[in-house]
């Protein structure tokens, strides 16, 4: 059978299983279970094995469970709700203060938690009903903090880089390097689009809020676990003292000792967090384990070689090629979750992208924007049901997917200026190699 109807027969079956409503785990493993049957040898299927072992104990991975409960630590603190205020008194001059401080309270707690769900959560609990209750609109509100909540998966440590780095065997260190200033930059990019939008409608006649200089050096003492977090974890990987899993474990330490004492966690609320780690942990792994089988299969039925060479012998440039890939992950986003659009497609993708030419460090960083973008587009933008289970009753559904819609337009520019500017997510990383 001709490569292409190969690939047709493949996605179909994979599809097929995902509309039924089989998990998208299961489902690549049994899609690659029955190619394996009907176009290979059966003896193939012990591969399936050798990859679940092989991720199992491969020593990178214990990065994932690391950050996550690191994350699952932070989560259960005043962290997030401490970041924000102080956001709250150092930009309180600007026009959209509380939407400008809930953008910088995103980025600093996504700077700890390695998830755009849990900073939306964490952040949007306070932010929302206090932009609301000065008169902001609840459109803009909701809109900010599901937009701010996706710098989660951008600004280093990142779950979704991680998948990315044990997929394409790409460095995790390189790639959380890769994400601090494209992270920056998409956080700048929201501020100037809140600033420009509270300078006029409703927005303009919000109450502002008057602090002292005091107050704002006091405030100082509520984050300075995040900057601590931050500098053990990304000041190790940066210097090349410790890796990125080694890295990992110092801020899992920690998170730990920083939140242990607390009322709310002591053992039960660490055994709830450690539960909520295994599970996550668990789910991550199943998805690699079967991604990496169904990327085995694609590879072994010549797909992804015979892919390569029509594009490398075709007129389609590098770019084109490129943009078909950013396009097709931002549908998906309409969707499906970013984990699941990265299993499935990089297997695919990646090969490609990488004969043409592109580096995989900073193709990580094109492809975490892109399905960062699809955390916020409707009709399954994780963010958007995230916040609906947190925010006011009066706040609809309606009003989450209306006020996200802008900051999609404002990420696609971003992700447009990253691709055009390589430099600007390579250069940390080449600075670090020296």
């Amino acid at each position: 059978m001709e490569w292409y109807w190969l690939t047709l027969t493949t996605f179909g079956i994979l599809i097929f299983f995902m509309v039924i409503g089989v998990p998208v785990a299961f489902a690549m493993g049994i899609t690659g279970t029955i190619m394996v049957m009907l176009f290979l040898s059966p003896n193939m299927l012990v591969q399936m094995a050798r990859v679940s072992f092989s991720v199992s104990t491969n020593y990178i991975f214990l990065v994932a469970p690391l950050f996550i409960f690191m994350a699952g630590l932070v989560s259960h603190s005043d962290i997030a709700y401490r970041a924000y205020l102080a956001a709250t008194k150092w930009f309180n001059w600007l026009p959209g203060a509380l939407p400008v401080s809930t953008v910088i309270a995103c980025a600093a707690f996504a700077a700890i938690s390695g998830s755009s769900p849990a900073t939306a959560a964490a952040i949007g609990y306070s932010s929302v009903p206090e932009m609301m209750r000065h008169g902001y609109s609840k459109r803009l509100a909701v809109g900010v903090v599901a937009a701010g909540g996706t710098l989660g998966i951008l600004i280093p440590p990142s779950v979704v880089m991680i998948i990315y780095g044990v997929l394409t065997e790409t460095s995790i260190g390189a790639l959380f390097i890769a994400g601090i200033i494209p992270g920056l930059f998409f956080a700048g990019l929201m501020v100037f689009y809140v600033i420009v939008v509270s300078m006029k409608g409703e927005a303009s006649q919000a109450t502002r809020i008057t602090v002292t200089w005091k107050e704002r050096f006091e405030s100082i003492r509520g984050i300075w676990q995040i900057m601590l977090l931050f500098i053990i974890v990304m000041g190790a990987i940066y210097t090349g003292v410790a890796t990125a899993t080694e890295a990992a474990a110092l801020g899992a330490a920690g998170a730990l000792a920083l939140v242990i004492f607390r009322p709310d966690m002591r053992l039960k609320g660490l055994g709830k967090v450690l539960l909520t780690t295994a599970q996550t942990t668990t789910m991550l792994m199943l998805l690699i384990i079967f991604g990496s089988f169904f990327g085995f299969v694609i590879s072994r039925l010549g797909i992804a070689h015979e892919m390569v060479a029509v594009l490398t012998a075709s007129e389609f440039e590098p770019w084109m090629v490129l943009g078909l890939y950013v396009g097709a992950l931002l549908i998906l986003g309409c969707i499906m979750d970013p984990a699941s659009m990265m299993v499935i497609t990089l297997p695919l993708a990646f090969p490609v992208l990488s004969q043409l030419g592109y580096d995989p460090v900073w193709l990580g960083i094109v492809v975490t924007i892109a399905v960062e973008i699809g955390m916020i587009t409707p009709p399954l933008g994780l963010n958007l049901f995230v916040l609906k289970g947190i925010v006011p009753k009066e706040v609809s559904m309606t009003d989450i997917i209306v006020g996200a819609l802008p900051f999609v337009f404002v990420m696609l520019f971003g992700l447009l200026i990253v691709i055009m500017f390589p430099g600007m997510s390579l250069w940390l990383p080449s600075m670090m190699q020296r």
